[in-house]
């Protein structure tokens, strides 16, 4: 006789309670094998696959698209054949898939579904027929066919490509690939998008207000910055500074071979030099106490496809301008991928938030709970500017400084701002701590 096992779901990092259900990645009736993704879901940091530690038939799924599973709660039911399983879960001796790059779309080519009556090809684990036991939650029903049908696979590889086709509405097996082997392509999903947008434009729409819910990442941004604003004491000073100084370093050293190094790399390292004077800012409050970190896990804020991310690179005090720079780079193109994982995205214990890239020049940011300061820099533009003693048009940027003032008073958080001012306007200074 077949065992049955229930998977839960597991709790995916940092404490999370629940998670939301985004897409179904197998049927009920179909056979698994150990480790292959069965549901996608949106937690509060990130989009992930959740993968199933048994193999067998699928005998129930459990929670509907769109809503929420806590942790804990069942998933789906597998049976799993005799002599697969032990008391301690599956045997080591079953084959697992490969993990990788493109695995999921070469999974999904495998799959076979167990018809009523019928046989499925021989597999590592051996499906069995079996009646799906009294589930804690009413199951997904689904309709048997007497058929075994083969699911349709498509050319479509990365998982961003599937969720821009997903949000809006895009069947992707009406698209052509342009890539290798046909290949469907992030372009190729834009233009069909493109080519869809003249006839929903003739759609006529109501005038009814759409009440849209807080759910996932904004429901976690909106808990975070009501907590922050509610708890604790914030005040913001700021000053302009002449970055024409810090422009031209950053010329010179991009002449130079190696990694190209970016505004935002020089400013994280001076933010990091500051920290290292004036150490009460890289710190949280924690009950009656202050907990000054060791380390700076030096947090920015990014724009991604789920909206405003707040990546955070670890042990920054460690890395040299060029790596920062490097790493910088490339957690803003996973934000904008929508590939961060929830360890990337937590943990944080300072901030810096170049909102200058959306063209305005200040912002009294709210603090990143439970972060006790955090630097704002608005743009850089041409300005008119007194400079030694003569009016000149300079690179002139805001810097915004917002601190906890329970760890610290006004001249602490005026030190700091003013130390990563004069490093914008003379970036030599830096040389007087190496």
């Amino acid at each position: 006789m077949p065992v049955v096992r229930e998977f839960t779901l597991p709790d995916l990092g940092e404490g999370l309670t629940g998670a939301e259900v985004v897409r179904w990645m197998v049927e009920v009736g179909e056979v698994i094998a150990v480790d292959q993704p069965v549901v996608e879901v949106e937690t509060a940091k990130a989009v992930v696959e959740v993968p199933c530690p048994y193999g067998g038939v699928v005998t129930a799924r459990f929670g509907e698209v769109g809503q929420e599973v806590p942790v804990g709660a069942p998933l789906v039911t597998v049976a799993v054949a005799p002599g697969h399983v032990s008391e301690d879960g599956p045997a080591p001796e079953v084959e697992r898939p490969l993990v990788g790059y493109g695995v999921a779309e070469t999974r999904r080519a495998g799959r076979r579904r167990v018809a009523p009556g019928g046989s499925a090809p021989a597999l590592p684990v051996a499906p069995v027929a079996v009646a799906a036991p009294a589930p804690v939650a009413a199951p997904v029903p689904v309709t048997a066919s007497p058929e075994v049908k083969t699911p349709t696979v498509l050319a479509v590889i990365s998982p961003l490509v599937r969720r821009i086709a997903r949000e809006h509405g895009l069947d992707l097996a009406g698209v052509p690939g342009s890539g290798p082997d046909g290949l469907i392509t992030r372009r190729d999903v834009e233009r069909a998008i493109e080519r869809a947008a003249p006839a929903e434009a003739e759609v006529p729409r109501g005038t009814d207000d759409e009440l849209v819910p807080l759910r996932g990442l904004r429901r976690t941004v909106a808990e975070k910055l009501t907590r922050s604003h509610r708890e604790i004491p914030a005040a913001t000073c700021w000053v302009d500074a002449d970055a024409t100084e810090l422009m031209a370093l950053r010329a010179q050293l991009n002449q130079l071979p190696g990694p190209k190094v970016s505004v935002l790399a020089l400013l994280a390292r001076i933010c990091l030099a500051g920290l290292e004077r004036f150490p009460e800012l890289n710190s949280s409050v924690e009950g009656d106490a202050v907990r000054r970190h060791r380390a700076v896990h030096l947090g920015f804020a990014a724009q991604g496809q789920r909206g405003l991310l707040v990546p955070v690179v670890r042990e920054a005090q460690l890395l040299g301008t060029e790596r920062l720079s490097v790493e910088l780079a490339r957690l803003t193109e996973a934000a904008r991928a929508g590939s961060l994982g929830p360890a990337e995205l937590t943990g944080g214990t300072f901030t810096l938030n170049n909102y200058g890239v959306f063209g305005v020049d200040g912002s009294t940011p709210i603090l990143n709970h439970p972060e006790a300061a955090m630097l704002g820099v608005g743009r850089i533009a041409p300005k008119p500017w007194v400079h030694e003693g003569q009016l000149a048009v300079r690179q002139v940027t805001q810097l915004s400084f917002t601190f906890d003032h329970r760890v610290c008073d006004g001249g602490t958080a005026g030190g700091f701002l003013r130390f990563v001012a004069d490093c914008v306007e003379r970036p030599g200074t830096l040389l007087r701590g190496l």
